[in-house]
């Protein structure tokens, strides 16, 4: 039987970019307020590994989780081997902006 704590998450390159600039944002007003954003987002990607079906059931076979002290979901769907997390997303931005990162 597999180690569910084994599977591979993997982020999007836009994701990553998501992650990057909120992490700035926050880093301008506050470090230590950047550094719980980050550690947050870690704890979801860890969550992800851990309990893939822990998300929520969202748009086109993805799941998101919703980030606790931070207006961000974070989208993510299965893959070959892996997950792919497809969009850090702030709750105010245009709702679905991602959805062309996911393939139909």
């Amino acid at each position: 039987m597999a180690d569910r704590s084994a599977l591979r998450v993997a982020l999007h390159k836009d994701a990553i970019a998501e992650a990057g600039a909120a992490r700035e944002w926050y880093e301008a007003r506050s470090a230590a307020t950047a550094e719980a954003f980050m550690e947050e987002l870690d704890r979801v990607v860890a969550r992800i590994g851990e309990h893939p079906e822990g998300g929520a059931p969202y748009f086109e076979g993805t799941r998101r989780y919703l980030m606790q002290r931070f207006p961000f979901s974070v989208v993510y769907r299965k893959k070959r081997r892996a997950y792919e997390i497809v969009a850090v997303a702030h709750g105010r931005r245009k709702p679905g902006y991602w959805k062309n990162r996911v393939e139909s």
